[in-house]
């Protein structure tokens, strides 16, 4: 018998099953990466054994439970403020806080959204809200007045903070601080993936530790300084309850420079320090802080990158102590 099916239909059959095994073939594979690197939130009580040892303490402020850390001397009147910047944690200055602590108090949290303080009740994560739960933490805790210390977007809070109550704050210290309205030359893939509303599901189940891995080095200067230890801390703050989600929402609010014209109100000592190798916010950006804020001191360390205050405490934390002393 002759065969009677068209040459044009017999192509579009084949093609039309070729594309269907495909897509089962994708599917599945999909399917066998979403099991091998499926990482669901973990409630924020399993993860205090490790995270949240003495004397680390919660905090009530405003209805959250903020995770803080007070340490060093007690009778210090002008305590230092030290603010984490996105996806970090209080942990990220304890190299900081082990060498200024026998000489004044020091005041570490993780701020909403991040660490174990996890999200806002009500999912604000603008920079003038940060700057007010600094202020409302402050007050909590009977701090009339400090120094201030923040790193990217805990450096934005904390100019904002000195903006907005200026008599509260004696001195400030911003580490590679956001502010400014910044081009990056690199941003670490977890914040790629966190800024693209389309792949927002499989970001908050899926946390392949080789993507926290390259996430953490991509903000190090040197990358063969970041730990199995240290990728394990990032990715335990990223994996909880809520935070996720939260990362999100804080890139949606997010509009770089909006305050920027603010930054040259800032009257009181200031130190500018900034790593030469950073991608994210590349030192141009220290150098504008550096003009516009009168009198300020600029301190770049050429070989360490985003968070030099970890990469090198140090080193860092040296210059902030001469700067203490002037």
């Amino acid at each position: 018998m002759q065969n009677t099916v068209n040459p044009g239909k017999r192509f579009f059959l084949r093609f039309f099953l070729f594309i269907t095994g495909l897509c089962l073939v994708m599917l599945c594979l999909a399917g066998i990466a979403l099991a091998m690197f499926w990482a669901p939130d973990q409630p924020v009580d399993e993860l205090k054994a490790r995270w949240a040892p003495s004397p680390s303490q919660f905090i009530n402020v405003r209805g959250m439970s903020v995770h803080v850390r007070d340490e060093g001397r007690r009778d210090d009147p002008v305590p230092i403020v030290l603010i984490h910047g996105t996806s970090a944690s209080l942990h990220t200055w304890e190299g900081w806080v082990a060498e200024l602590k026998h000489q004044h108090r020091v005041i570490s949290m993780d701020i909403p959204a991040f660490g174990l303080t996890g999200p806002r009740p009500d999912a604000d994560y603008h920079s003038t809200t940060y700057a007010r739960f600094i202020l409302d933490l402050l007050d909590t805790m009977q701090v009339s007045r400090c120094i201030i210390a923040g790193n990217s977007l805990g450096g934005e809070v904390a100019w904002m903070v000195t903006v907005t109550a200026p008599q509260r704050v004696e001195r400030l210290v911003l580490v590679d601080a956001g502010g400014y309205a910044f081009k990056a030359a690199s941003i670490p893939l977890g914040f790629r993936i966190a800024r693209m509303p389309q792949l927002a599901w499989i970001g908050e189940h899926v946390l392949p530790r080789h993507m926290m891995e390259t996430s953490v080095k991509n903000v190090y200067g040197s990358p063969d300084k970041v730990t199995p230890a240290l990728v394990d801390r990032y990715t335990a703050m990223t994996l909880r309850e809520g935070n996720r989600h939260a990362l999100g929402q804080r890139f949606q609010q997010t509009s770089s420079g909006t305050h920027a014209a603010d930054i040259k109100n800032i009257h009181v000592p200031t130190l500018i320090i900034w790593g030469g190798q950073d991608r994210l916010i590349p030192q141009e950006y220290a150098k504008k802080f550096n003009q516009d804020i009168a009198g300020s001191k600029l301190v770049i360390f050429d070989k360490l990158g985003h968070v030099p205050h970890e990469e090198d405490p140090v080193a860092t934390v040296a210059v902030v102590k001469d700067f203490l002393k002037m």
